[in-house]
């Protein structure tokens, strides 16, 4: 089985692909976040800053990224997200603006202008999305994805708002639905997702799921230490 937890910001991803990896014995599977690459991609920039040039270079080094972490997984992986996020990360940004944040002022049927230079970003997300789209049809069993239930995370680094949050995660749905891939929506506590995937596929526990949620805290906190100073709050939030 190879699944993806899908969902966008502060959905809940990355705790649960942990947790359910603990939980079942599966192989966990990432790419490094922007703001991991960042410091190799873009030296001395802040998301807020990078062009629409450099976003498509972090687009398509998290997608390499995942694709190579994939392609040793042969007997199946649970995915903390997929490349179909990367994308619409990208793609939203031709209706919100490259900042997010600069745009809060418009309304839900307004967009930012079209520049040449969005126009082209654009032209180029159509195209990335192509490929992208390919490789996760041929690639992912099945999808979880996590309803947007808890607050967004306030970290002070993400150029990221309610309106492109809600836009991100309908434009996920909406390609997952499309290629053909079943999309089980899993809400409420971590246990209840746990829970609710081994119902759904028919999963072996390894271990009890209170075991599963502890180890998997245990790494969140790691990653919160080394990589996001702020993100603590859904540990708590989600068990």
């Amino acid at each position: 089985m190879k699944l993806a937890i899908s969902g966008t910001y502060s959905s809940g991803k990355t705790l649960t692909s942990y947790a359910l990896a603990h939980y079942v014995g599966i192989p966990r599977t990432r790419a490094r976040t922007m703001r991991e690459l960042l410091p190799f991609a873009v030296p001395g920039k802040t998301l807020e800053q990078c062009t629409g040039a450099e976003l498509i270079q972090l687009i398509v080094r998290r997608h390499v990224e995942r694709v190579v972490h994939e392609s040793h997984l042969t007997d199946g992986f649970v995915s903390d997200g997929s490349s179909l996020q990367e994308w619409l990360y990208g793609s939203v940004r031709v209706i919100v603006g490259i900042n997010p944040n600069d745009s809060v002022h418009l309304g839900d049927m307004e967009t930012v202008a079209k520049t040449q230079e969005m126009l082209f970003f654009e032209q180029v997300m159509d195209q990335l999305g192509v490929a992208i789209k390919e490789h996760v049809r041929t690639t992912y069993d099945a999808f979880v994805h996590l309803p947007n239930e808890l607050e967004l995370a306030k970290d002070g680094h993400r150029p990221v708002n309610e309106r492109f949050r809600r836009l991100a995660d309908e434009g996920i749905a909406k390609a997952i639905d499309e290629l053909g891939i079943p999309r089980h929506v899993v809400g409420g506590t971590l246990t209840e997702r746990l829970l609710r995937i081994v119902e759904i596929f028919g999963f072996q526990p390894v271990m009890d799921v209170d075991t599963a949620i502890e180890r998997a805290q245990e790494e969140y906190r790691a990653v919160d230490m080394t990589i996001e100073s702020d993100r603590a709050w859904a540990v708590d939030k989600a068990s």
